[in-house]
C-alpha cells in the first residue's frame, strides 16, 4: 500500500475533499482530510466517513491510519 493510493481512494469517496497522506513504511499512514461534508459531525463520525472510503483495506493492507479531519473553516484556522 502507498500514500497515493490511499489519497486517491479517499478523494473518490469524498469528492469535495482535499487530502494529504503520508507514510513511508507502507503500513502506517497519517492523513489530513478537509471536507465540507464534515460540518456538524463529531470526530468519530468524520473518521468513519473516511474509513468507509477505504473499506476492507483498513486493518489489512493499511495497518494504521492517523486522521486529522477538518471542515474548510477549521482548516483556515490551523
Amino acid at each position: 500500500m502507498d500514500s497515493k493510493t490511499i489519497q486517491t481512494l479517499i478523494e473518490q469517496g469524498l469528492p469535495d475533499a482535499r487530502v494529504e497522506v503520508e507514510g513511508a513504511d507502507g503500513v502506517h499512514f497519517e492523513a489530513r482530510v478537509v471536507s465540507a461534508a464534515f460540518a456538524g459531525k463529531l470526530p468519530l463520525a468524520r473518521h468513519r466517513m473516511v474509513y468507509a472510503t477505504l473499506g476492507d483495506l483498513m486493518g489489512g493492507a493499511i495497518h494504521a491510519l492517523a486522521l486529522r479531519t477538518l471542515t474548510p473553516d477549521e482548516a483556515k484556522r490551523t
